[in-house]
């Protein structure tokens, strides 16, 4: 028998078995009765976001500062694999795939739709005004910005330094362990991946689903396709035979091209409405995001809106987003540490965080506020259809651009394309987790996990609804947390001893003479 894993079977473990069985059971419940699946995660999601929406906050806030210190403090210094080890991908590759991976498609998806919301109706501000659409742009950049990236560079960092820095497996369950001795260990160990594969299953189907949709309607604008169930199934269909052929070619080929494509048509486009639009507005209404953004960073990561009972606002979009991010954790963190190896925490910090943010906030002000145009300036009739269905948002913007149908394929192109790479990393990064921490999973495992997580996402479908989507991605994250907090006391038990304390005088031979400290006077 070859000793190619991907020539192997099925790595069949304790943590693989139990996690399909769970995961299977779902997918099973919402094929069957989706009504029933749908409405328990709303409910559950609702009551966990709401009861103590305090604690999400705090945790999620204090993934941004940790990455700041990580970034600029003692540990910067430290590459992710030996100390003289050269980055596997470049730079350009490397942003790429991180865009590909952790946010492609949902920056279109709501790249024109999130804004207006806000702007049309602001937590405690009067709506359609000249502030509301300054702080629509301050909102959507709190929760696509340094928060969003912040928790995946936490949770891929920890597990890229055990994996290249102390040659452990790359798993979850690897900081806890470091921690936890002994059958102890072992037990909350095998938890904590369970739990991680959960997350990521339900994160990525619920991703896929608004995925799918959003195509369906950039399918009914570029070609007039019918917007039905068929319609979604269909896509999906074709979806699942990309990213399962992708993920047969390994992360080096599939996911590298299609993410350098990805970033190519994405920069086009922006690029289109940004040349094509109110160019000089868009310019001063990013600078302003920018320096709105920035100057209220603090006073955002810890607002909840206690006076103003808006509980359910916070509960509805901002800890969603968060927790949102945090589902992604798992998924992005190994993939993430994966294409990693070999930077600096330093370089690898302001990587995943500083460069993507910066793409993002750029990305929002363009469309966001070429949406605001219309709306202001401009003839209107935008917000409605945002608010009639979001996954219309884009295309239906597109509309008000020259050469609209030739912008409309290209974003339906991009945003399938993004699909893949969001699946095919996903089940790569399950293959992964359900094998031991194996780096080149087998492709029959890889198979397994794809088709699995195409089921949940035919679940999710039936529906036709962006909410139970976003329910489905945070219901895995909630019960993840936990394991990022014992994640990160494994990590700091760890890298504390890559830090030497300096040595005393008499030791370093600083002092008179012959390299030898001055005695002290009698």
């Amino acid at each position: 028998m070859s000793d190619d894993p991907n020539q192997r079977g099925i790595n069949v473990n304790f943590v693989f078995v139990v996690s399909m069985a769970i995961c299977a059971g779902i997918g099973i419940w919402g094929i069957v009765d989706p009504d029933s699946m749908t409405g328990s995660m709303l409910g559950f999601v609702n009551y966990m976001l709401t009861g103590v929406s305090w604690a999400w906050l705090l945790v999620c806030s204090m993934f941004l500062f940790l990455s700041l210190y990580l970034a600029f403090g003692p540990y910067g210094h430290i590459r992710l694999g030996a100390d003289d080890e050269e980055p596997e991908f470049s730079t350009v590759s490397w942003i790429a795939m991180l865009f590909a991976g952790g946010m492609g498609s949902g920056l279109l998806l709501w790249g024109p739709a999130e804004p207006m919301y806000h702007f049309v109706s602001p937590p405690g501000m009067e709506g359609e005004s000249m502030e509301a659409a300054r702080q629509a742009l301050v909102i959507t950049n709190l929760h696509w910005g340094f928060h969003a990236w912040s928790i995946y560079a936490v949770c891929a960092l920890v597990i890229a330094y055990f994996t290249f820095r102390k040659g452990q497996p790359s798993m979850i369950s690897t900081p806890i362990k470091a921690v936890f001795g002994g059958a102890l260990g072992d037990g909350m160990g095998k938890t904590a991946d369970i739990l991680a594969v959960l997350s990521v299953v339900f994160g990525l189907a619920g991703s896929l689903a608004m995925g799918t949709l959003a195509v369906r309607s950039g399918t009914f604008y570029a070609f007039g396709f019918d917007e039905t169930v068929t319609t979604s199934m269909i896509i999906l269909g074709v979806l699942f035979v990309c990213y399962m052929l992708s993920a047969t070619t390994g992360v080096d080929k599939g996911i590298k091209i299609l993410s350098n494509i990805n970033m190519v048509i994405a920069i086009a486009i922006m690029l289109m409405v940004l040349f094509a639009g109110p160019t000089r507005f868009l310019f001063e209404v990013f600078i302003d995001s920018v320096g709105n953004y920035f100057s209220g960073l603090i006073t955002m990561s810890f607002r909840l809106f206690p006076f103003e009972d808006l509980g359910g606002w916070s509960a509805g979009w901002t800890l969603t987003y968060l927790i949102w991010w945090i589902a992604w954790g798992p998924f992005i963190g190994i993939f993430v540490a994966r294409i990693s190896r070999g930077r600096t925490i330093r370089e690898f910090c302001m990587g995943v965080i500083f460069v993507p943010t910066i793409f993002s906030m750029l990305w929002f002000a363009v469309f966001g506020g070429a949406g605001f145009y219309i709306e202001m300036f401009g003839g209107g009739g935008l917000k409605e259809i945002i608010f009639e269905d979001a996954t219309k948002a884009l295309f239906a913007f597109l509309e008000y651009f020259p050469a609209a149908q030739v912008m409309q394929t290209l974003a339906v192109a991009l945003m399938f394309i993004f699909l893949v790479t969001s699946a095919d990393s996903g089940t790569f990064v399950l293959s992964m987790m359900t094998t031991d921490g194996n780096l080149n999973p087998p492709i029959l495992q890889k198979m397994v996990w794809g088709t699995l997580i195409a089921a949940l996402t035919v679940g999710t479908l039936v529906s036709e609804s962006v909410a139970v989507a976003k329910a489905m991605a945070v219901t895995g994250a909630i019960p993840f947390t936990a394991i990022v907090l014992l994640q990160l006391v494994g990590f700091f038990r760890e890298i504390k001893h890559e830090v030497k304390p300096p040595k005393p005088i008499e030791a370093r031979g600083e002092g008179v003479g012959r390299g030898r400290a001055t005695p002290p006077a009698e």
